[in-house]
């Protein structure tokens, strides 16, 4: 979107399609609507935007959403769609322990698409990134048989440094901050068509508009950070085979109380009976340890370590006695998949 210069005084039909306006009556819709954040010095309309980095580093992350993988339009809006594009990029930078500054979003999108969906599009793009003072500063668009959408993502240190992988100790305690399961519930009664997509976003149920449009604790990756985390990432591909990349990466075990996710538990069980018959626990418990996508920060600190605001402990690192994995309770945990694989649900 940085290369087209575009006239904002032009107006697009609110009925129109992409092919019948063309790209410069398009981006003169959307700039308007784009954040400006403190650390743009220039925004979107030249070849490129210039963006202040204080800290002389940079944390940079980039992911991609492509239609009926990631989202599908029967169930999405515009905006469901560039919140979530927004979302789950900020949760990258959140989870180094950086403060998210600016994004670039490159938008791939049929000829027969409603502009109403492209500036849908850029309106959940603002609304994410203004909570954390993150702009939109640029990027690019193009056409294909359907919508695909590109963000990268910068973020600040202010001095600090990042809060890797890598750093998990035993005797640390491991901690979570955000919601478990609930994407996934909502996707799954989105597939069963028990979900309330269609819905205004104020009366759709609490499970399907954290599949929509996921709502993390973004800031609490900086207090993270602050209060001395050992390490951290975003829980995007489910907190079994997240929280395995930090026993990995830091080669330890991790153990997970699987007690601790118990108001989770309590806000998927109705989702659950939806879905099936009989017991549920073992949906519920699917759901919370495999289920991605809720984009939560899962942690790990000092054993003396006061936790900020937002975090509960979760389990704690332990020895690998040379064998880096992720046990529930002390064993082998007992579900159906270890990940996460969008419409595919979990990964076996």
């Amino acid at each position: 979107m940085t290369s087209a210069g575009p006239d904002p005084r032009s107006e697009v039909r609110p009925d129109a399609t992409v092919g019948e306006v063309g790209e410069e009556a398009i981006l003169a819709a959307i700039f308007p609507l784009l954040p400006a954040g403190a650390a743009t010095l220039l925004g979107p309309g030249d070849d490129a935007a210039v963006v202040a980095a204080p800290d002389a580093r940079f944390v940079v992350s980039t992911d991609v959403l492509v239609e009926d993988r990631h989202f599908r339009r029967a169930w999405s809006t515009g905006y469901d769609v560039g919140w979530r594009a927004a979302v789950q990029n900020l949760a990258d930078v959140a989870a180094m322990g950086a403060t998210p500054t600016s994004l670039v979003v490159s938008l791939v999108v049929p000829s027969d698409l409603p502009v109403a969906f492209v500036t849908g599009l850029a309106r959940g793009l603002a609304a994410a990134c203004e909570p954390v003072g993150a702009a939109v500063v640029g990027g690019d668009l193009s056409g294909a048989e359907q919508v695909v959408v590109a963000v990268t993502v910068h973020g600040d240190l202010d001095g600090r440094d990042p809060v890797t992988r890598a750093g998990a100790r035993p005797g640390d305690v491991v901690a979570h901050a955000g919601r478990r399961g609930w994407s996934a519930a909502g996707l799954a009664l989105a597939t069963a068509g028990r979900a309330s997509c269609a819905l205004p976003a104020a009366e759709q149920d609490p499970l399907t508009a954290a599949y929509l449009r996921p709502d993390p604790p973004l800031g609490a990756g900086v207090a993270a950070a602050l209060a001395g985390a050992t390490s951290m990432l975003d829980v995007s591909d489910g907190l079994l085979r997240d929280a395995g990349r930090v026993a990995r990466a830091s080669d330890v075990r991790i153990d997970l109380d699987l007690a601790s996710f118990a108001a989770d538990a309590a806000a998927l069980v109705g989702a659950a009976r939806d879905l099936r018959s009989g017991p549920v626990r073992a949906l519920v418990d699917e759901w919370i340890l495999t289920g991605g996508e809720d984009h939560g920060l899962l942690a790990t600190f000092g054993p003396d370590a006061v936790l900020p605001e937002g975090f509960r402990v979760v389990g704690t690192v332990l020895a690998s006695d040379g064998a880096p994995r992720v046990t529930v309770n002390g064993s082998a945990p007992a579900v159906a998949g270890t990940g996460w694989d969008h419409f595919g649900g979990s990964s076996r």
